[in-house]
Formats: structure tokens, sequence, C-alpha cells
């Protein structure tokens, strides 16, 4: 049984960090890009940023470059998304993606940025 397991949102100050976990089972984790996608309040989800089967390339939103960082660990088969320079935009519920033949989601973790 495929499973995404996303954890680590919560409520952050703006300037704050939060590290976001998504543990994986059910699939051949490293055959598998993974990505973080965000829906916030009101508005589509959108596509946050991406990481390559072998964690060899990542590819970010223009909004989230240079505070956000994504990566993995294939031996754990988990994915992060360490958030930086939190700012109220970034308030969502957060979802990690797997994708190769077959796509698969999470179901989600929120994470609230305010004061």
């Amino acid at each position: 049984q495929v499973q995404l397991v996303e954890s680590g949102g919560g409520l952050v100050q703006p300037g704050g960090s939060l590290r976001l976990s998504c543990a994986a089972s059910g699939f051949t984790f490293s055959w598998y890009a993974m990505s973080w996608y965000r829906s916030p309040p009101g508005k589509e989800r959108e596509l946050v940023a991406s990481i390559t089967g072998g964690g060899g390339s990542t590819d970010y939103a223009a909004s989230v470059k240079g505070r956000f960082s994504i990566s993995r660990d294939n031996v754990k088969r988990e994915v992060y998304l360490q958030m930086n320079s939190l700012k109220g935009d970034d308030t969502a519920v957060y979802y990690c993606k797997a994708d190769r033949a077959k796509t698969y989601w999470g179901q989600g973790t929120q994470v609230t940025v305010s004061s």
C-alpha cells in the first residue's frame, strides 16, 4: 500500500523557519521524483519545489527560491522541505507528491505564518 505522510507543519512567526518531512512507503522511492506543492487559502495548488530520484537536480518556484531547500534521503525514504525566512504568503497546506509512471499524493500538513 502506497503511503506518503507529511509532518512538521505548524504555526510560526514571520521570519521563522520550519522543516517539513514526507515519509514514503509502498513503492521504490529512489525511482521517483519528489515534489512539494502547497494550497494557499482560496488559491489553486502550486508547485513549490522538486527533486529528482537521485537527488542530483532540484527546482524551485520563484517565490521561494533562496528561502526554501528541498532534499531527500533515499535510505530513510524521506523527502524534506527546509523553509526559512517565512512570510505570511507561505501560509498553506503543504503536500508531497511522488512522480514516475504513477503519481501519489500525501494528505498534507498545515503551515501557518502569523504573528
